[in-house]
């Protein structure tokens, strides 16, 4: 079980994984004893619903609700209490990222906290530069492409709120990055030439930074493990999460955690990895794409 003590400033982002680790929680503890999720609602005036949304912790928890579950669940100990209503307190900070309410889908906000609290972030890419990797004038062009007919405003909201993320890179707590690029992201053109100078440049410098690998899938390998797509793979730093597999949607996400499919996202990770240059033949292979924008 992750920290259950007061949450410090700035890391509000683990409320995410918070909120999560205490539904799995509760959910383990109801399965133990054999109740339904029908009899768990009605022991908090709640529905069969309500439960399951709290056991994936995709809701806020009432620490009454809290307490009510446990003594329907037989836990009595004083301790273990205490450790599951901490919890419960800490998943309900929210995130510096509820800011940008106006601009974030509500589906992305999961994703923000998740992504917050990681201790390793995988990536493959293969239609743009990630956005932890991105310029700015690489992602106003990126966010302008796929709004074109969003307002001046909201367009530099987006951009703000991709620029936040990306301090996570760089903080105290910053997590490991491997990030691979397949060549197409890297030769598909946002913005003008100088967008695109710029945008080479500055992976070449984020490439260098000690918690940072990245790797670039070149033209001239063929097919490889991406053939179905960009993915994220996130790992945290609490045991009892399992790594969590993000699958971005026009509209929505997919977060897979069933230890089958995220093997499967594990063993194509892993191809990438070991077919893609490593990252100084991948930080040449972006000297060269320098040198032909």
């Amino acid at each position: 079980m992750g920290r259950t003590g007061p949450v410090a400033a700035g890391e509000s982002s683990g409320s995410v994984v918070r909120r999560i680790l205490l539904g799995s929680q509760l959910r383990r503890l109801r399965d133990s004893r054999g109740i339904t999720r029908e009899a768990a609602g009605y022991s908090i005036r709640a529905s069969e619903s309500k439960i399951s949304r709290m056991e994936l912790g995709r809701v806020s928890f009432k620490a009454r609700d809290v307490e009510d579950l446990l003594t329907l669940y037989g836990v009595t100990d004083d301790a273990e209490r205490d450790a599951l209503l901490g919890l419960a307190r800490e998943a309900n900070v929210a995130g510096w990222w509820h800011s940008f309410g106006d601009v974030l889908p509500g589906w992305f906000q999961t994703y923000i906290g998740l992504e917050g609290a990681a201790s390793l972030i995988r990536v493959y890419e293969v239609q743009f530069v990630h956005g932890l990797l991105q310029t700015e004038s690489y992602a106003h062009a990126v966010v302008t492409r796929g709004m074109g007919d969003a307002p001046a405003a909201e367009i530099d909201r987006r951009v703000a709120l991709r620029l936040e993320r990306q301090k996570a890179l760089v903080s105290e707590r910053a997590p490991q990055f491997h990030a691979v690029l397949d060549e197409a992201a890297l030769r598909r053109p946002y913005g003008d030439r100088d967008v695109m100078r710029g945008q080479l440049r500055h992976l070449i410098e984020m490439s260098e930074q000690p918690n940072i690998t990245l790797q670039v899938m070149p033209f001239s390998f063929g097919g490889h493990a991406g053939e179905s797509g960009s993915f994220t793979m996130l790992r945290f730093p609490e045991s009892d999460l399992s790594d969590i597999v993000y699958l971005e949607q026009l509209t929505s996400a997919l977060y897979l955690d069933k230890a089958e499919e995220v093997a499967q996202y594990e063993k194509a990770m892993k191809r990438l990895h070991q077919d893609s240059p490593g990252p100084e033949e991948s930080r040449d292979l972006l000297r060269g794409l320098l040198q032909l924008t």
